[in-house]
């Protein structure tokens, strides 16, 4: 017990010892000048240290430094580059001997940063990362190095008030990012310790404030880094973003092996205006191009909400003022992505379409984005789609492979152009190629072809038997027919093919087959125009009784023409009367040529 006390008693006559020494003999403010001199020579700057420095002992030895300001080169303005408020290190002398750092705190507190681009392309940080040779190895060091530490364990890092500008004189702007706090609790290896932070950043066109808290592990041979229930909710407000503010909380789990340079992040929740999401996303950064894989399910998602209101014209069509001077969007940096994503989502509204239960599997590569495959549920049917974008040129250029199975049309066009125009169960199938990714552009060099068939069927807007009766009355002398009748043309099928050229749609082959008529048709639609040109050919199969018409209808055996004019959101439908009295026409003709013929023949036959 004696000795025990003994022990006791010099130790602490020992730390009695090393603290007047600290105190009386030794000045840490004597080496001022030296590190003032040392940063001058290295840099060119210089370091002001304003407050002296002074020595802590409780709960461990220490240095507090403060009033610590380092200038940025001349002539740039400010003229500091970093002031410090306040800085303390307390780190215990013992357990340095045994290869251990055991960190009581670590405070820094006031640190301003002001990052400077001149008009000349100089900046802040010039003259600050020099290479000195001296210092490299020629084997890297390892975790079994002679140097390794043995532990490490901090009692507290507190980070406060911590600001940073970037100014940019060629633009005359400057974004403030402010680092409000940041904590790590007690910390030591192969350990779990709590983070939390507060930060708020200030941009051109926007300003965003997050937080977050979570707990964080290092493993003892420093290869892998853990942090766990980490959760961080962030506010961004400007006027580019939906509804001038937009509200993010994300919950994840992250794994980072730093020896295989790769990251794994289980993201338990993601949400952001009113999307919700969860998902698995791993980044190996160990190869020259970062692969990335993303692998997420999403909930519902309202693209129109998150839209700005689409300007249009007087006329109501969309306007394309300014297409002539827009660029190709730049996607060069596509080259140097090597991105996985596969989506599952619950359901997208977008342009006012529905659509629910969408799968997406998309890569990225070597410039080449590819769409390997999208399937949907839409309208009662499933749409399928592969495609491909090549990015490796200034304008891109691309091709799809596009199917439409078992689709009601008729909400489907209501819902995405408010056109009442078509109604069936439609089938599609069409492939196209192209370049430019700006809307006008792409119309026109759009190259495609395809085609379709809808069942069980109505044309809107048009009644092609009340169409025949107004006709057979015309032909009558009739000019006064007047129809209340609903604008509608039932059919069984109707199909067809097209192409796509020149920003020209060319369908050359309508079919339509009812039991009352059939329909033939060709003609064109203009992309860039959105004009109608086309014409139809309808003929009776049967009689028009029971649709209003007598038991044998004049027109029977006739072709009547029919012409669709106008926009695709005001189609135009008439009857070509004059093609009608051409035809009827031509009818009669043949018709006295065969009586004539006839009348011959039986002359000659008698002779």
């Amino acid at each position: 017990m004696k000795f025990i006390k003994w022990l006791l008693a010099i130790l602490v006559t020992l730390v009695l010892f090393v603290t007047l020494y600290l105190t009386v003999f030794f000045d840490p403010n004597d080496f001022k000048p030296e590190i003032v001199n040392a940063v001058n020579k290295q840099t060119g700057r210089e370091l002001v240290i304003g407050d002296d420095l002074s020595w802590t002992f409780f709960p461990a030895l220490g240095i507090n430094l403060g009033g610590i300001s380092l200038s940025n080169p001349e002539g740039f303005t400010p003229k500091s580059m970093l002031d410090v408020n306040k800085a303390v290190a307390e780190v215990e002398l013992m357990p340095l001997f045994r290869k251990e750092i055991q960190i009581a705190q670590l405070s820094l507190d006031g640190a301003k940063i002001n990052l400077v681009t001149r008009k000349n392309g100089s900046s802040s940080l010039d003259g600050l990362t020099g290479s000195d040779t001296r210092t490299k190895s020629s084997t890297p060091a390892t975790p079994s190095s002679q140097g390794q530490l043995a532990s490490i364990e901090v009692g507290g890092v507190s980070i406060t008030n911590t600001q940073i500008n970037m100014i940019d004189e060629t633009k005359g702007e400057t974004q403030t990012f402010t680092l409000d706090s940041f904590t790590l609790g007690t910390f030591s290896l192969d350990k779990f310790a709590p983070i939390a932070y507060e930060f708020s950043a200030t941009l051109s066109d926007m300003k965003i404030t997050s937080k977050g808290e979570g707990e964080l592990k290092l493993s003892r041979d420093f290869n892998q880094l853990v942090i766990e229930k980490l959760k961080i909710d962030t506010v961004v407000e400007g006027n580019g973003i939906p509804n001038q503010k937009l509200t993010t909380a994300i919950s994840v789990n992250t794994e980072i092996a730093l020896d295989k340079k790769q990251v794994l992040a289980d993201i338990t929740q993601l949400s952001a205006a009113d999307i919700n999401a969860s998902g698995k996303l791993t980044v190996n950064y160990g190869t020259k191009v970062p692969q990335i894989k993303v692998d997420f399910q999403v909930g519902d998602i309202d693209v129109d909400s998150l839209l700005p209101k689409s300007e249009t014209t007087a006329s109501g069509t969309p306007t394309s003022a300014g297409a002539e001077q827009a660029t190709e969007p730049d996607l060069s940096a596509l080259k140097s992505l090597d991105l996985s994503v596969k989506l599952a989502v619950k359901s997208i509204k977008v342009a006012n379409l529905s659509t629910q239960n969408w799968l997406l599997d998309i890569g990225v590569k070597n410039g080449i984005v590819d769409l390997k495959q999208l399937t949907a549920d839409l309208y009662q049917g499933k749409l399928l789609v592969s495609a491909q974008v090549d990015a490796r040129q200034t304008v891109a250029s691309y091709q799809f492979d596009k199917q439409v199975t078992g689709v009601q049309i008729r909400p489907l066009l209501k819902d995405a152009a408010d056109i009442d125009l078509l109604a069936g169960t439609a089938n599609l199938n069409m492939k196209g190629r192209g370049n430019s990714l700006l809307p006008e552009i792409l119309k026109k060099n759009l190259l495609a072809n395809g085609h379709f068939n809808i069942t069980d069927g109505a044309l809107y807007g048009v009644n092609i038997p009340q169409m025949i009766r107004s006709a057979q009355a015309k032909l009558k002398g009739d000019l006064t027919t007047e129809t209340k009748e609903e604008r509608k043309t039932d059919f069984s099928s109707l199909t067809g093919t097209f192409s796509v050229e020149n920003g020209v749609a060319i369908n050359p082959d309508l079919s339509m087959a009812s039991p009352l008529l059939r329909l033939a048709g060709k003609g064109n639609a203009n992309l860039m125009t959105e004009a109608l040109d086309y014409r139809l050919t309808a003929s009776l199969v049967n009689s028009l009784k029971g649709q209003g018409g007598s038991e044998k209808d004049a027109l029977a055996g006739v072709d009547i023409p029919l012409a669709i004019t106008g926009t695709f959101q005001k189609p135009e439908y008439a009857l070509d009367t004059k093609a009608l009295l051409n035809n009827q026409l031509k009818e009669e003709t043949d018709k006295a040529k065969e009586k004539l013929k006839d009348s011959l023949l039986k002359k000659l036959g008698g002779l």
